[in-house]
C-alpha cells in the first residue's frame, strides 16, 4: 500500500498546487482549437504535476509480513577471552551458596539452568541461544564470524546479524561483560532493535573494578642494535594493586644471559621504565622481560612478554669540522678515529694557515651533496660562516641532509663565539637553544662546575655512562666539572634538555646544557661545554669514549635500519601494533652515488599471510633524493619489506617490520557495564542485575506480541520513481511540439 507523510505546510501548498495547474489545463483545452490532442495533454501535464506534489509528500511503499512461527527469544551470550576473567559472583537462584567463578562459568550455570523453561511453557515462544566473539582457535560461532583478523569482543554484529535474520522477535537477553573492542558501538543496533520493537535485556557479568594484577603492557625495543653496545628496552607497566609494589624486571635471552633491574611499582598507576640489553652477537635474538607474581595478584599470564631485536655490526661516517685544534676537538678525534664502528672524516679549517693535515683529514667541506650525503653525524665545533670557515651554502646542505636524509647534526661551540654567525644561516632553526648574543665568547668559572641530569638526562641512553641505570647517577656526580659553558638563555620548544648547569640559574631557570631534538627525519644536539675531554681524569677513555661513541650510534640508528647499494631505508614507528599506520621514508642514489633525480622508489611488502601489495614511494620536492609512503599494518608478525629504485630492482634493500601482536581481548580487565546500560535505554529494555534473574522471566511474559514486520521502499527517493517522472515530462514535451505543428 501507499503510505504519504506530509507536512501540514507541504500538504497545503501540493492541494493549491494541484488546483491551480488544474484549473490552468481546462482553460488551455477550452481555448485549444484541437480539443481532443489539447485534452490529452493536459492530462499529461496534471499527471506530471501530481507526480511532483506526491513526491513533496515523500510516499512510501509498505508492505507488511505477518510472521506464521512463534514468537523468538534470542539469548546471546558473550564467549570472548575476557569472559575467563574470575570475578563472577553466583547468585542463590543459579546456587545454594555464593561462590566466586569466572564469567563464562557464570554464563554456562545461567544458561544450563531451568531459569528459561517458563518462556517456553505451553509453546508460548521459541528460546535460541547464540555465542559471539568466539576466539578464533575455537570453532567459529554462528552469528558473529570474524569480521576482522584480530581475537575480540564486537557487540554490534552479532545483534545486527540476528535482526537480518529473524522476522519474529520478540526479546534479546544479552549475558556479556559489555567490554567491546572491535566494530561500531553497539549502541548502533539497540537503534535498529528499538525501529523493530524489539527490546534487549542484558545482564552484566563480572566486576567493575579492575582485578589485582601486574601487567605489562607493551616493550618498546628498538629493531636492531649495535654488537658489543648496550641497546635501552623501555617499557610500560599497569598495576592495580592498592600497595606500592618492589619488585624485579628480568630480561632474558634464549641462550640464558639476563640481566635485572630493582623497580618500585606505584599503586594503581602506570610505570615507564627501561632496562639495558648489551648484544653480543649479530643476527636476531628473542628476549622475554618477565615480572615475578607479586602477593595478591590474581593473573600471572600478562608478567611475560617476548620480542625480537637484531644485532649487527656498523660502520658510522663521522665528520668533524672545527676551527683550531681545542682539547675537546683533540681528545673528540681521537675518541672517535679509535672506535672500530666509526670511519671518521676531520676538516680542521684553521683560518689564515690552511686545512689540517694528515690521518683522517680532508682538504676542503664536500663540494658534491653526493660527497656529503655519506657522513651519518656531522660535529660543527667553534666554527662559523666566515672566510676560510663555512659558508651558507654550505650551511643549506647541512641542514638538507639532516632533515631530508636522517643525518645527525652536532653543535659544539667555543669561547671565540664563532656560532654566533650560524644564527644568520639556515641552521638557525636547527639550534636547539637560544643563545645570548651579549656574551658571545661565553661564560667562564672560577671553579669547576658540574653537570645535573635531568629526569630525561637519567633515563636516555645518550647519558647512560654506567652498566646499569643503578650506578649511572653516582657516575655523573663524580665527573670533573667544567670551567666554561656556552652562553645559552633557555631551550627551544619542542626539545628534551639532557642536563643543566650544577651552580647556575638563567632567568628561565637551570642552564640547560645538554639539548637535543629532531629536526625532519634526522636528529640535532647541542653540547654547551668544551670540558667532556676532562671526564678522562682517573679512568682514562672509559666515560669519554662511551660517551661519544652513543652520541654517534643515537644519531645515526635510523639512517642505518634498512641500508643497501641504491636505497636507503627507515620507518616508523619501529614496532607498530596491528591497526597502526607506518611510514616508509627512503633515500634513494643513482649508479654514481648522487641523489636519484628522476625515477620513483617501489616498495614491494608481504604481509604475515602471505599476501603481497606494491606501494609507489612518493618524491619529495627537495634535492636528496627523499622518498616517503604509509601503509596500513592489520595483521601481527613479520612483514617483509622490499624497496629498489628506478633501474636498480636487482639491488633491493630488504628488511623486516615486526608488528607486535595487540592482545586487544585482554583477561582481568573490569567489566563495563555502563555500555549495557546505555543499549537498554536505547532499545526501550532493561538491565537485570544477577540477583534479579527471576524478575527477568517476568519482564518478557509481560512483553506484547512482536509487531507485524513492515518493510518501506521510500518512492521519493527511488530511481524509478525519477525515471518514470523524466518520462512523462519528456513525452508531455514531444506532445506539445506535435500538437502545434499539426
Amino acid at each position: 500500500m501507499l503510505h504519504l507523510s506530509p507536512t501540514p505546510l507541504t500538504l497545503w501548498i501540493g492541494i493549491a498546487t494541484l488546483i491551480l495547474i488544474g484549473a490552468l489545463s481546462v482553460i488551455s483545452w477550452k481555448r485549444s482549437p484541437h480539443p481532443r490532442r489539447t485534452a490529452l495533454l493536459e492530462c499529461l501535464r496534471f499527471l506530471a504535476a501530481l507526480g511532483v506534489v506526491i513526491l513533496l509528500w515523500q510516499p512510501e511503499w509498505l508492505t507488511t509480513i505477518h510472521p506464521n512461527s512463534k514468537p523468538k527469544i534470542a539469548i546471546l551470550w558473550d564467549d570472548s577471552k575476557s569472559m575467563t576473567t574470575i570475578d563472577a559472583t553466583l547468585p542463590l537462584v543459579l546456587s545454594k551458596k555464593s561462590a566466586v567463578v569466572s564469567r563464562a562459568d557464570w554464563v554456562k550455570r545461567a544458561l544450563t539452568s531451568d531459569l528459561w523453561k517458563p518462556l517456553e511453557a505451553n509453546g508460548a515462544n521459541d528460546v535460541i541461544s547464540i555465542p559471539f566473539a568466539t576466539p578464533s582457535d575455537s570453532p567459529p560461532s554462528t552469528l558473529n564470524s570474524p569480521r576482522s583478523t584480530l581475537s575480540g569482543t564486537d557487540l554490534e554484529s552479532p545483534l545486527s546479524d540476528l535482526l537480518d535474520k529473524e522476522t519474529n522477535l520478540r526479546a534479546v537477553v544479552l549475558l556479556s561483560d559489555g567490554d567491546y573492542n572491535l566494530g561500531q558501538p553497539p549502541v548502533a543496533a539497540a537503534q535498529k532493535m528499538r525501529l523493530r520493537g524489539v527490546p534487549i535485556f542484558p545482564i552484566p557479568v563480572g566486576s567493575n573494578v579492575r582485578l589485582p594484577d601486574l601487567d605489562i603492557l607493551s616493550v618498546s625495543a628498538p629493531t636492531y642494535g649495535i654488537v658489543g653496545e648496550n641497546v635501552q628496552i623501555p617499557f610500560t607497566i599497569r598495576s592495580s594493586l592498592d600497595r606500592q609494589v618492589r619488585t624485579i624486571a628480568r630480561l632474558r635471552d634464549d641462550a640464558g644471559h639476563e640481566r635485572t633491574k630493582d623497580i618500585v611499582i606505584p599503586p594503581n598507576a602506570e610505570t615507564y621504565d627501561s632496562i639495558l640489553w648489551r648484544l653480543e652477537k649479530e643476527g636476531s635474538s628473542t628476549l622475554e622481560l618477565s615480572l615475578p607474581v607479586a602477593d595478591g595478584e590474581l593473573v600471572a599470564t600478562n608478567n611475560s612478554r617476548k620480542f625480537t631485536i637484531s644485532g649487527k655490526p656498523e660502520k658510522i661516517h663521522v665528520l668533524v669540522i672545527d676551527t683550531q685544534p681545542r682539547w675537546e676537538y683533540r681528545f673528540l678525534r681521537n675518541a672517535l678515529s679509535r672506535d672500530p664502528g666509526v670511519e671518521l672524516s676531520c676538516l680542521l679549517l684553521q683560518p689564515g694557515l690552511g686545512a689540517g693535515e694528515g690521518k683522517d683529514y680532508i682538504k676542503e667541506f664536500p663540494s658534491r651533496i653526493e660527497e656529503l650525503a655519506k657522513f651519518d653525524v656531522i660535529f660543527i665545533g667553534d666554527v662559523g660562516v666566515a672566510a676560510d670557515q663555512l659558508t651558507k651554502e654550505q650551511c643549506t646542505l647541512i641542514r638538507g641532509l639532516v632533515e631530508n636524509q636522517a643525518s645527525g647534526v652536532v653543535f659544539l661551540p667555543g669561547s671565540h663565539g664563532n656560532q654566533f654567525t650560524l644564527l644568520d644561516t639556515d641552521l638557525s632553526d636547527l639550534m636547539p637553544v637560544i643563545l645570548d648574543d651579549s656574551h658571545k665568547t661565553g661564560m667562564a668559572e672560577s671553579i669547576p662546575s658540574p653537570l645535573n641530569l635531568t629526569t630525561e638526562g637519567r633515563t636516555s641512553l645518550l647519558t647512560m655512562l654506567g652498566n646499569n641505570e643503578e650506578e649511572n647517577p653516582e657516575i655523573w656526580r663524580r665527573l670533573p666539572g667544567f670551567y666554561w659553558h656556552a652562553p645559552v638563555i633557555k631551550a627551544k620548544g619542542g626539545t628534551e634538555v639532557l642536563a643543566v648547569h650544577g651552580n647556575r640559574r638563567g632567568k628561565f631557570g637551570p642552564i640547560p646544557l645538554l639539548v637535543t631534538k629532531a629536526a625532519g627525519s634526522g636528529k640535532v644536539l647541542f653540547m654547551g661545554i668544551d670540558s667532556a675531554w676532562r671526564w678522562r681524569r682517573g679512568v682514562e677513555d672509559l666515560y669519554h669514549y662511551r660517551f661519544w661513541g652513543q652520541v654517534a650510534r643515537w644519531m645515526s640508528y635510523q639512517r642505518n635500519m634498512a641500508a643497501g647499494q641504491r636505497v636507503r631505508l627507515f620507518f616508523s614507528p619501529e614496532r607498530p601494533e596491528p591497526g597502526a599506520t607506518v611510514t616508509l621514508n627512503a633515500n634513494a642514489f643513482d649508479p654514481n652515488g648522487a641523489p636519484l633525480k628522476e625515477g620513483t622508489v617501489a616498495v614491494d611488502l608481504t604481509s604475515p599471510n602471505g599476501s603481497t601489495q606494491r606501494i609507489e614511494l612518493q618524491k619529495n620536492d627537495t634535492a636528496w633524493g627523499a622518498f616517503s609512503g604509509r601503509f596500513k599494518v592489520d595483521l601481527p608478525g613479520a612483514w617483509k619489506i622490499r624497496a629498489a629504485a628506478t633501474g636498480a630492482e636487482d639491488k633491493p634493500v630488504e628488511t623486516i617490520i615486526l608488528a607486535q601482536g595487540a592482545e586487544i581481548e585482554k583477561v582481568g580487565q573490569p567489566s563495563r557495564p555502563e555500555v549495557l546500560e546505555e543499549m537498554a535505554k536505547v532499545s526501550r529494555g532493561r538491565v537485570i542485575q544477577p540477583a534479579q534473574l527471576a524478575d527477568l522471566i517476568k519482564e518478557i511474559t509481560a512483553l506484547p506480541a512482536p509487531r507485524p514486520l513492515e518493510n518501506r521502499i521510500p518512492l521519493w527517493s527511488h530511481w524509478g520513481t525519477v525515471a518514470a517522472l523524466v518520462t512523462l515530462l519528456g513525452t508531455f514535451w514531444i506532445g506539445r511540439k506535435l500538437n502545434g505543428a499539426f
